[in-house]
Parts: C-alpha cells; sequence; structure tokens
C-alpha cells in the first residue's frame, strides 16, 4: 500500500469481570477435569459476567481508553460494536455505549461476524478514517458468552468466556496503521456452529426455550479443522502478496479459540513460537472481544513500526488475516 493517510491505531482499553469461572469450577459442573480442559484447550480459567449485559462490558472498555488516552469522546466520529451476543434485537448495543460513554457526536452501530467480529471491524474503522470521511472511531469487541452457553455441555462451558476490549482509529501520514486483509466465508458453517432458535428460521417459543435451543452449539472437530487451515492460508496470503517473510512478522495476533489451534495455526504460517501472543488460559475465548483484549494486555511490547500480523475464524464460517503497523510506543 502507498504512503498516504491510512488508518492507526492509537489507543487501546479493555474490561473483564471480576468473577473467575475455573476448571476446577467446571469439575463440580459437567464431567471433566482441569487437566483434560488444560491439554485440549490451554484453558485454566475463564471470566464471567453476572446480572449485567454485554453493553455494560463495552462500556467500561471504552472508558478505560478514553482515560488512559486523555480524549475527549464528544470528538468520537464512530463507535462500532463487534458482538455476537448484543444487549437486545433491533436495538444497537453501539448507539447506548456510544451516549454512555459521552460520544453525542458519534453514530454507532453492531458488527456481527462471530469471532471474526473484530477483525472485520477492524477492516471497516480503517475504511472509514482512510477514507478521509471521518478522524476518530472506536471500535469494541465486546461479548457475554455466559449468556448463551449450556453450563451442562462440557464441548463448549469449559471454552468461553466474557469480556471487551477497545481501539481507537485515527488517521496516519506516515504509512502506519492498517495495511492490507484477506477475508472470506463459508455458509457451510452454520451447520457445524449456531444457536438453533431466535431467529427468523425458529422464532423465541416456549418449547425452543424448554428443548434448551437457544445455547451455542458446535461440531469441535469440523470447527478445528476448518479454523487452521483457513486462519493459516489467510496470513500466508497476506504475507505472500506484500513480500513478508514469517521473519518480517513482529507479532503474530490469533483470535484465541484453543490453544491447539493458535499453536497449529502459528505453525503453517512459520511465525516464531516466541511471536505469538496469547491470553486464552486467563479468559478462554471471548469471541469478538479476543483480539482488543490481546492488544491490551501486550500493549508494553509493541514498538512503532513492528509488524502485527492478525487472524480470526468464527461461525458462518467467517475468517481472514490481516496486516498493521503498529503507529506508537507504548
Amino acid at each position: 500500500m502507498s504512503i498516504g493517510r491510512t488508518a492507526a491505531i492509537t489507543a487501546v482499553g479493555a474490561y473483564v469481570p471480576d468473577e473467575v469461572l475455573s476448571n476446577a469450577d467446571l469439575e463440580q459442573m459437567v464431567d471433566t477435569s482441569d487437566d483434560w480442559i488444560s491439554t485440549r484447550t490451554g484453558i485454566s480459567e475463564r471470566r464471567m459476567l453476572k446480572d449485567k449485559p454485554t453493553s455494560f462490558m463495552a462500556i467500561q472498555a471504552a472508558k478505560n481508553l478514553i482515560e488512559r488516552s486523555s480524549i475527549d469522546p464528544k470528538t468520537i466520529d464512530l463507535v462500532l460494536v463487534s458482538t455476537a451476543t448484543p444487549d437486545m434485537l433491533i436495538a444497537a448495543t453501539a448507539a447506548h455505549v456510544a451516549t454512555e460513554i459521552g460520544a453525542t457526536n458519534a453514530f454507532g452501530y453492531d458488527l456481527q461476524a462471530a469471532c471474526s467480529g473484530f477483525l472485520y471491524g477492524m477492516s471497516t474503522a480503517a475504511a472509514y478514517v482512510s477514507s478521509g470521511r471521518y478522524q476518530r472511531v472506536l471500535l469494541i469487541g465486546a461479548d457475554k458468552m455466559s449468556s448463551i452457553i449450556d453450563y451442562s455441555d462440557r464441548t463448549t462451558c469449559i471454552i468461553f468466556g466474557d469480556g471487551a476490549g477497545a481501539v481507537l482509529f485515527e488517521p496516519n501520514e506516515e504509512g502506519l496503521g492498517f495495511q492490507d486483509e484477506y477475508f472470506r466465508s463459508d455458509g457451510i458453517g452454520r451447520k457445524h456452529l449456531y444457536i438453533k432458535a431466535g431467529g427468523s428460521i425458529l422464532p423465541a417459543s416456549a418449547e425452543t426455550v424448554s428443548n434448551g435451543q437457544h445455547f451455542l452449539r458446535q461440531d469441535g472437530k469440523t470447527v478445528f479443522k476448518f479454523a487452521v487451515s483457513n486462519m493459516a492460508n489467510a496470513a500466508t496470503k497476506v504475507m505472500e502478496r506484500n513480500e513478508l517473510t514469517a521473519n518480517d512478522i513482529d507479532f503474530f495476533v490469533p483470535h484465541q479459540a484453543n490453544k491447539r489451534i493458535i499453536d497449529a495455526t502459528a505453525q503453517r504460517t512459520g511465525v516464531d513460537p516466541e511471536k505469538v501472543l496469547s491470553n486464552i488460559s486467563s479468559y478462554g475465548n471471548t469471541t469478538a472481544a479476543t483480539l482488543p483484549l490481546i492488544l491490551s494486555d501486550f500493549e508494553h511490547r509493541f514498538q512503532k513500526g513492528d509488524n502485527l500480523m492478525f487472524a480470526a475464524f468464527g461461525g458462518g464460517f467467517t475468517w481472514g488475516a490481516a496486516w498493521l503497523k503498529w503507529a506508537y510506543n507504548s
């Protein structure tokens, strides 16, 4: 991409609930063990939000970013919330978040692409800013996965947690920021990772609730296979067409789906394991929140000009990779 007006991340923020659901806790709920969970997923604990909606976490993450960067929320032009667990249908969670944080000059809307939501949101935010139409776009990834998980289903309850992260995109004239992307989708995914009821195919009813059809279900083996091959392929595509080698990548930032998926994806791209960032042990899979939580946790390690390669895979199926040059020294 030629040097001109690009869109760079200039600030980050995060929020995770205080309540912890450990592997030991899950041993009391389903037929599993700490060793079984740790070995297969790399997860030791996850955070749980009680008695509050997804927007609560999104608001806290946004406020954390605003406080850390000392920006005036009135200067934010757009608030995007990537989430698979919005507060409610129809009313956009992002509109509520924008009002609550004082972004009174912004408009807002939600973006839903499951675990790929934040990555797709990065592309959307960057396009708005690099076009010159808007100066400041706040992108939040937030999911209350505990609201759609069946805690008697050990194939899903051990994996997911709650959390939120936020980033601010602003113009950059040094060629830093969002550089390139490769995104794809395949409708076959709706058969392997889904919530059966609650949409227009099967509206909510007493029967769907009693049958447990509002919980997330997945075919783990199929999801694993698709996730590894497609995340690795997308990252490789971005690297090849930009003449980047694995040595050029300073940090690999993968969606935190499962440690085995993370490791297998990184291995296929040839990235040094020491460059692969992960916090799945502490948070589990927080869906749209995994990537911004990584940025928040590891921000102190990033230096201006570092090459970050992002990759994600989610329900749908949706997947992709994006290359971003970090724009500031922490």
